[in-house]
């Protein structure tokens, strides 16, 4: 593959989506997490649960920013590198993502700087629903990214006239056949992404014996939502697959790497495939066992590499690699909800240091599974942008190969500063832990000084 303009517009559009989908992925469950706690400390009057959420807001508003901020870059994106994919879809894909700004980024916007700067300053229950309101509008942006790129995978709803795509049926555009799948898979790996964040934060604290009490606390809401979400992401998987294969054929065939749509397809596990001799080279393989899961039956048949065109199938090799990492990612997320399930079943949980020593590492996983994931969506519906609309060749903008190397490698350097110092200010805010804050707290949870430390990260958020 030449390295031209096009491929080098994909790879700054793929660094940019990368750094971006990180913190909302993250931010939709933790919205979540923060409304949940403040409505069990407005129910029961625990202290440190609202200690707890003033800490993860703190980590929310980091978050956020970050999430913003990468995400207004990529529509100039639009513009400056895909104006053809912006002629030609704009009339779909640009209301959606106006709706996202309407009812989601509005609606954050109004009560984010309430859920932020309001713990004194408004009634705690009105606190407590710009928390849930916040997270509505993070599940809402969610909603009509989601649908919007389900659209580009598979579209609908529209007609096509002098190579132009024009809505006709909203419902059937924002419903296309790939977004209940997406969006539930999507949707559950958020929540399932934070769920991680927060078991290994309380179990972090437990190891080395601090903030017990909102340890435990972050222990076992984290665990109880990874425990439930893991094995049910793996169904969602499963279904999502069957769409794919409905709809994407090729996609699903480059994930398998499976050449011969004539035979059963094995269930390869590990393979480097050879793109130009149309085989898999060192295969280790479970015979039929892809047609078993796709098809349900060992002898099923369904559609391979070789039936499609050459220039109308995705790179294998990434999508076949992406693929097995997400999945075997997914697999360990499920070994440690069943194992700290059974932990806390026999009331080993705080107690058992093994397992807490290695769940502490354990906040990547999601994002990495999520990643490999959007590799595999966006690399396999390639060589299209849109679906039997538009090819990805055809949607760049005429743009010299110098000005997008130049635009990639300032994203390289400007991303790889502000994102570490935005990671390395979380970690700090994570070691300064969830103790109290210096300000008069709302109705009867009291306050104690901070340390000078804790001062200085309360003040850098902007507290009050």
């Amino acid at each position: 593959m030449d390295l031209d303009a096009v491929l080098l517009a994909r790879i700054q559009f793929a660094f940019t989506v990368s750094f971006h989908i990180i913190f909302p992925s993250f931010t939709i469950g933790l919205a979540a997490f923060i409304a949940t706690l403040l409505v069990r400390w407005r129910i029961t009057g625990e202290e440190h649960l609202h200690r707890l959420a003033r800490f993860w807001t703190k980590i929310f508003a980091v978050s956020f920013a970050m999430g913003v901020v990468s995400g207004i870059v990529m529509s100039y994106e639009f513009g400056t590198n895909w104006s053809n994919f912006s002629v030609v879809v704009g009339n779909v894909l640009g209301p959606l993502l106006g709706y996202e700004v309407i009812t989601a980024f509005f609606l954050e916007a109004t009560f984010l700087g309430i859920m932020l700067f309001g713990w004194t300053r408004v009634p705690p229950n009105i606190h407590v629903l710009a928390a849930i309101l916040v997270a509505v509008g993070t599940s809402l942006s969610a909603f009509w990214i989601l649908s919007a790129n389900s659209w580009m995978q598979t579209p609908a709803g529209h007609e096509v006239r002098d190579g132009i795509a024009y809505p006709v049926d909203w419902l059937a555009i924002i419903f296309n056949p790939s977004f209940p799948y997406r969006f539930a898979h999507m949707f559950t790996a958020a929540y399932l992404t934070t769920s991680l964040v927060v078991l290994a934060v309380g179990a972090r604290y437990l190891y080395k014996d601090r903030y017990p009490q909102e340890a435990k606390t972050m222990l076992r809401m984290g665990l109880g939502m990874v425990a439930i979400l893991a094995p049910l992401q793996i169904f969602i998987g499963d279904q999502h697959g069957l769409n794919t294969l409905e709809y994407q054929p090729a996609k699903v065939a480059a994930i398998e790497s499976h050449w011969d749509g004539s035979k059963p397809a094995p269930l390869v596990l590990f393979a480097i495939p050879n793109e130009k001799e149309e085989r898999n080279d060192y295969e280790i393989s479970i015979p039929d066992g892809a047609s078993w899961i796709l098809k349900h039956e060992a002898d099923g048949l369904f559609p391979g590499l070789k039936q499609f065109a050459r220039e109308d199938r995705p790179p294998v090799f990434p999508v076949f690699i992406a693929f097995r990492i997400m999945v075997g990612l997914g697999v360990i997320m499920l070994g440690i909800g069943m194992v700290g399930a059974w932990l806390w079943f026999r009331g080993r949980l705080f107690t058992s240091k093994w397992y807490l020593g290695w769940v502490q590492y354990a906040w990547p996983l999601g994002f990495i599974a999520i990643l490999s994931g959007w590799y595999v969506t966006e690399i396999g519906r390639q060589p299209w942008i849109a679906t039997g609309i538009l090819r990805t060749l055809d949607a760049a903008s005429p743009v010299a190969f110098s000005a997008v190397l130049i635009g990639l490698v300032l994203f390289v350097l400007v991303y790889g500063v502000v994102f570490s110092m935005g990671i390395f200010y979380i970690n700090r805010l994570i070691e300064y832990g969830p103790k109290g804050e210096a300000v008069e707290a709302p109705e009867g949870i009291p306050s104690r000084p901070l340390s000078a430390a804790e001062s200085a990260a309360h003040d850098a958020i902007g507290g009050n």
